[in-house]
């Protein structure tokens, strides 16, 4: 079996990778429950690589939902040792528009309820793993690079507030996130992030801003805009991995 030691995981509006050449899929098993989707093992160029839905293949896992530890544990088992996490995002400053990609370096975790952590069960001993810099900086680095190298431009650096959802937020709290210094809003940035971490799995997040958060313009927040703001910014998420994968 190839171990892929790069993995990419869809966030909304990814579901598949078009320029993914699949060479096999995997059903994982995992201590932790079931993933949310088979693992898709394939070539990006010349590069192997794995891909998986974080909502499942048909987009039908709610945030609160995925089962973020089978997700990470079986990618880490699969060969991963990086993990590009694509997701979507409200932004809540004027300068982080819909359809702006994002390269973020700091998380603020609102989420609750969710299984955060694979050292709260059996008679393993807690571990405190550092999270100063939630994101692998050398990862961010290459997808700076290869943004630079393909001519997309990206945001290099915001403050992710991770929410429960599956709703979205209201005025007053987007209002809070940005008193708190989020810059971007997003409901999937956590646990996976720390989960990455725990595994020593170096993991780094593009943020595709859909939408301005609530609040932050006139008029209700659609599905349908949200919809056309992904499909626009999913194109250069697309070319950003196709250069950043050969760079790893």
């Amino acid at each position: 079996m190839i171990m892929s030691k790069v993995a990419i995981i869809g966030g909304t509006g990814l579901t598949s990778l078009q320029s993914l050449q699949i060479s096999g899929r995997e059903i994982m098993h995992t201590p932790y429950g079931e993933p949310s989707s088979t693992l898709v093992r394939g070539k990006l160029g010349d590069n192997d690589v794995l891909f998986l839905p974080r909502h499942g293949s048909g987009h039908t896992i709610t945030p609160h939902r995925i089962n973020y530890r089978a997700n990470l544990w079986a990618l880490k088992e699969a060969g991963a040792e990086m993990i590009i996490a694509v997701n979507a995002v409200g932004g809540i400053q004027s300068e982080f528009q819909p359809g702006s990609l994002v390269i973020p370096d700091q998380i603020i975790d609102y989420t609750w309820g969710r299984s955060n952590t694979f050292f709260d069960e059996g008679d393993n001993p807690v571990i405190h793993v550092d999270f100063t810099w939630p994101y692998c900086q050398s990862l961010r680095q290459a997808l700076l690079t290869a943004a630079e190298q393909a001519g997309v431009g990206v945001i290099d650096k915001a403050t992710y507030g991770a929410t429960q959802g599956p709703r979205l937020e209201t005025a007053a709290e987007i209002d809070k996130l940005e008193a708190d210094g989020c810059n971007i809003v997003g409901m999937t940035g956590m646990p996976e992030a720390v989960l990455a971490r725990e595994l020593e799995a170096c993991y780094a997040s593009i943020g595709v801003v859909a939408n301005l958060a609530a609040g932050r313009h006139d008029g209700e927040i659609t599905m349908e805009e949200i919809e056309q703001h992904l499909a626009e910014g999913m194109k250069n998420v697309r070319t950003l991995l196709e250069h950043v994968i050969p760079l790893l």
